[in-house]
């Protein structure tokens, strides 16, 4: 847990509650945690969620590991405490977007369990979902569609996750859901979990 170095606060709580908001927004508030390799396809089933939810007129916000690097997160690279403190604070905004009622994506390696736990225990009521997009490391590395895993088996690349011993990919143990991206397109894995949230209520207020 991050140390808290300001002692001079207060934390503040809003008139207007997430229940208000997920009332006004006619669904639930819940953080879709889209975990797995790279080049699992994390980001484009993510992106498809997003589109079918907001084509029904549901709120909904996307975290992508690459554009959080780019801004909040850029002063973080790809050591075990970096990748910590990234998955950490990433949680923190996703938790903001909880409180304004936002069906929250993001899509994040974030391969180690303790970090998600720790964003998991975040949410008290339930609000966290896991997903596992379970791909193989033979297919991830078939797709690369940035030439990442060819670059980290030449040695160009450091603390590459899955191919670099010292950056294992810890597997969820117990996820919400797990897709099945070594054998389903990413429409079918889409609906798998648009399927999930309607079963759990959540697309309703």
């Amino acid at each position: 847990m991050a140390e808290q170095k300001a002692t001079n606060v207060t934390w503040h709580d809003h008139r207007v509650s997430s229940a208000d908001r997920q009332k006004l927004n006619g669904h639930k508030v819940a953080v879709l945690w889209f975990t797995g390799l790279s080049a699992s396809g994390k980001s484009t089933v993510a992106n498809t969620v997003d589109h079918k939810l907001h084509a029904i007129g549901k709120h909904t916000y996307i975290l992508d590991g690459d554009n959080i690097r780019m801004g909040l997160n850029k002063n973080l690279g790809f050591s075990a405490d970096d990748r910590t403190e990234n998955i950490r604070r990433i949680g923190e905004v996703a938790k903001l977007f909880a409180d304004a009622g936002v069906i929250a994506l993001t899509a994040f390696i974030s391969p180690y369990r303790a970090d998600r736990d720790a964003v998991r225990a975040l949410f008290p009521n339930g609000e966290f979902h896991e997903i596992y997009v379970n791909a193989s490391l033979e297919t991830c590395e078939k797709r690369d569609p940035k030439g990442l895993y060819k670059k980290a088996r030449a040695g160009e690349l450091k603390n590459f996750t899955g191919i670099d011993p010292n950056s294992p990919y810890e597997a969820p143990e117990k996820a919400e859901l797990v897709l099945d991206a070594n054998n389903k397109g990413i429409d079918e894995l889409a609906d798998d979990v648009i399927a999930y949230l309607k079963g759990k209520g959540l697309l309703d207020a």
